[in-house]
């Protein structure tokens, strides 16, 4: 009796046993299980509102290879304002004749009607704090812009026509160095034009005067797109001579000239980027060429001599050397350096 009562004791303490872990499941966390409906906890919370939508990409999108705008980026970009157009007295240097790349440019000395078209780009974090042409550290969250011959300080209205949007923008740099394109705006000017995620977009350009509310309809001017010959006045076109004299006279009195004692000269090839008569024009070639050109092995040098500052890459041990970095810069702006031999 005694042996029956405790088989049929363990028998009922196995089936408790076994019953407890076969209805575990049952009372299995909801989380589990795949719901009908997703909870959104925050549904009831309103959205932060940003100036900066999702579509902002992070890396990637501006021209230049690298860049974007940053991991800071401010939530009231649709409150900055347009540049607003004043009178101001034009650089001293930055409007002089220059050479980048083997070609002239012959920067306006007034602030006169334009209108251009062609693409526009935008620089932003590289280039964010570098000086620029007039003197003023780039701010890639203001209204500024980049122009090769435009006069600097000056204030035009980029539209685009995609969008039907326009900026007013102020020109306080030389650039771009690239065939295909006119002007690079700042981020702030792309983002209001809507561009910042496709890095260059199609635009019109056109002059806007201190005091006037909307730009003035002006003749188109011949964009740097298949350029045909620049008209120039002949003070223009003997400044544009005198600086070539000059690097002509200057190169040859460097080759003429013994070098001091204390110092070796460097011999080889050199590739020419540019050529200035103000060192900050130089300098900010420099700047600027070292981040779009940021797979060369060597520096961006300036040498300057004959009153001429001159943006050389080099040397380089032969012509064969100095001609496969010379093809990669044209594939890259369009433009080919000039080659220098010492």
């Amino acid at each position: 009796m005694s042996r029956t009562w405790n088989s049929r004791l363990v028998a009922l303490l196995v089936a408790l046993l076994l019953a407890a872990c076969g209805g575990q499941p049952v009372h299995e966390p909801a989380t589990s299980t795949p719901s009908a409906e997703p909870v959104t906890p925050s549904t009831n919370i309103p959205a932060r509102k940003s100036s900066a939508p999702s579509v902002i990409q992070k890396r990637g999108g501006a021209y230049y290879k690298d860049d974007g705008p940053g991991d800071d980026i401010p939530d009231n970009l649709d409150d900055i304002p347009d540049a607003v157009p004043r009178a101001e007295p034009l650089h001293n240097f930055a409007n002089r004749p220059y050479v980048v790349l083997g070609k002239s440019y012959v920067p306006e000395t007034s602030v006169k009607p334009f209108k251009q078209r062609g693409v526009a780009s935008w620089y932003g974090k590289k280039f964010h704090g570098q000086k620029t042409s007039i003197g003023e550290p780039y701010d890639m969250f203001s209204m500024t812009a980049a122009h090769p011959t435009l006069a600097i300080p000056s204030y035009v209205r980029v539209t685009n026509p995609g969008t039907g949007k326009s900026v007013v923008v102020r020109v306080i740099d030389r650039g771009p160095f690239h065939a295909d394109r006119i002007i690079d705006l700042s981020y702030a000017a792309a983002y209001r034009l809507g561009y910042v995620n496709v890095g260059s977009t199609p635009v019109e350009v056109e002059a806007v005067m201190p005091g006037d509310s909307a730009p003035t309809a002006y003749a188109q001017a011949k964009t740097l797109v298949a350029p045909a010959k620049p008209t120039v006045t002949v003070a223009e076109q003997d400044e544009i001579e005198l600086l070539v004299t000059r690097l002509a006279a200057a190169d040859m009195a460097a080759l003429a000239q013994a070098a001091p004692p204390s110092t070796v000269p460097q011999k080889g090839v050199f590739l020419q980027l540019g050529a200035f008569s103000n060192a900050e024009n130089a300098e900010s070639l420099r700047s600027h060429l070292s981040r779009e050109l940021d797979w060369l092995n060597e520096g961006i040098q300036i040498n300057a001599s004959g009153g001429i500052q001159r943006v050389q890459l080099g040397p380089y041990a032969s012509r064969a050397d100095a001609e496969k970095v010379a093809e990669k810069i044209r594939l890259a702006l369009g433009y080919k350096p000039a080659f220098v031999t010492r």
